[in-house]
């Protein structure tokens, strides 16, 4: 029925009688991370986990002499992480160009790197998105379906191996706790009230808002720096290519055919150099006449 409701009868709705084609409204202003959100239709939520989800992704296709070039930030927030807390052990897998799930599941359940097992992998990758949105045991023994106690030793062992990052989760709350506020990597502030709450509660909630805006934050920031300067670069070029979808940290570019291989060079050049962070911004890259790649989130992270 959500499926119906919201994206068959939904998508048919808002079919521009113009073109033929859906224009989605992109909002600044309403996710408080300062990413972009999408509405009428949303469309960076349309199911992929399912085959009739991946149907109605079929409906998202380039223009006809067109294809579509789709470039993703490869784990961007803990790249921004490791950046952010200087983790040396972190920089260094990146650096290495090591699997940084397979790696933190080396530390964590303390096996040989080159034993790790997708079960064990997949654990770890929930850690570390955990560290990122500052999650408590709690959380982690919920997501992992584990007690508690085990996901509190995950949890201890993760930020005795990462150091850095454990230094720069406590500086950046007592930093919010003192100025009232947290910066993205662009200083782009963000105040956070809950820290000075009585309530524990809110004020492990403020906590949570400290440690994962300067993170969330700056990607938010360095993906609208690559989608202008995409933009700007293809008008300066005077190219037929469009800029038409910004999804998460992935931008898709309506390519004439005989651009596709500027456009491609153009996106991961620009996207790749938007910010400068000690661990390099990775872009991963696709080509495709219909939009049924994952979204970041499904691939791969």
């Amino acid at each position: 029925d959500r499926l119906k409701n919201t994206y068959i009868d939904g998508l048919r709705n808002v079919i521009n009688k113009k073109t033929g084609r859906i224009h989605s409204r992109f909002n600044q202003t309403i996710a408080s991370t300062g990413r972009i959100s999408s509405t009428e239709p949303n469309l960076q939520n349309i199911p992929i986990k399912t085959p009739e989800g991946r149907l109605i992704r079929k409906a998202l296709l380039a223009s006809d002499g067109y294809t579509l070039v789709d470039a993703d930030y490869s784990q961007i927030e803990l790249r921004v992480l490791a950046s952010l807390a200087k983790d040396e052990s972190m920089i260094s897998a990146f650096e290495n160009g090591l699997d940084i799930h397979r790696k933190t599941a080396s530390e964590v359940f303390h096996t040989p790197y080159e034993e790790v097992t997708t079960e064990l992998r997949s654990m770890a990758k929930a850690v570390n998105f955990g560290i990122v949105y500052g999650i408590s045991d709690y959380g982690l023994s919920q997501n992992l379906n584990i007690p508690r106690k085990d996901a509190k030793t995950y949890i201890d062992n993760y930020l005795d191996h990462f150091q850095g990052i454990k230094n720069y989760m406590s500086e950046e709350v007592e930093v919010g706790k003192k100025l009232g506020y947290v910066e993205t990597i662009l200083h782009r502030r963000r105040y956070i009230p809950e820290l000075k709450a009585k309530n524990f509660n809110i004020r492990s909630f403020g906590e949570r808002v400290a440690l994962n805006t300067p993170i969330q934050g700056s990607a938010a920031d360095i993906i609208k720096i690559a989608m202008v300067g995409v933009y700007m670069q293809l008008k300066k070029r005077k190219m037929k290519s469009k800029l038409i979808l910004q999804i998460h940290d992935e931008l898709v570019v309506d390519a004439e055919n005989s651009e596709i291989e500027d456009v491609r060079e153009l996106m991961k050049n620009i996207m790749e150099k938007a910010v400068n962070t000690l661990v390099p911004l990775k872009v991963v890259m696709e080509t495709c006449l219909l939009y049924t790649s994952p979204s970041p989130r499904d691939r791969g992270w």
